[in-house]
């Protein structure tokens, strides 16, 4: 057996996580590879009315320290940093859209959307359950008991 050399969790992230990097509004940032647990709550209060500092702490977690500051400087709109914001948050979540497709979703009726988890096997098959025809509401299982056989031999 090898014996395998220490890693440091740095390290280790780079390796696992990737180091590929993205040009946005003259700053080079890492492109995020996973969703800091806390900024689901604090984009999801992000609105107009929103302090610059609510939208820098944003900014931070997903693209790192001083490059919302950078971002002011260099003469960013609200629709771009909007646009900068949903793209880096899908790409935390694992999928990897283009710059117009994160614009489109900012100006989608339901943004939030975009950001979903894909949904499990039983989310899917749930979502999908057409209604009862007698009930209006999905159809049920029916059990085991009125449906097994009444044969005791087997048929071998």
């Amino acid at each position: 057996m090898t014996a395998r050399k220490a890693q440091s969790w740095e390290d280790f992230k780079r390796e696992a996580f990737g180091g590929r990097t993205e040009t946005i509004g003259g700053v080079t940032v890492r492109v995020p590879t996973d969703m800091p647990l806390v900024l689901e709550d604090l984009a999801g209060n992000l609105s107009a009315e929103s302090r610059a500092e609510d939208f820098d702490e944003v900014v931070t977690l997903l693209y790192g320290d001083g490059v919302f500051q950078q971002w002011v400087a260099a003469g960013m709109g609200a629709a771009e940093l909007m646009t900068a914001l949903m793209w880096g948050m899908v790409q935390a979540t694992g999928r990897d859209i283009t710059f117009m497709e994160a614009y489109d979703l900012v100006m989608s009726d339901d943004p939030g959307k975009a950001l979903a988890m894909p949904a499990n096997r039983a989310a899917r098959r749930a979502a999908s359950k057409k209604p009862s025809a007698s009930t209006g509401g999905p159809s049920k299982r029916t059990s085991s008991a009125s449906t097994a056989s009444a044969r005791t031999r087997s048929r071998a």
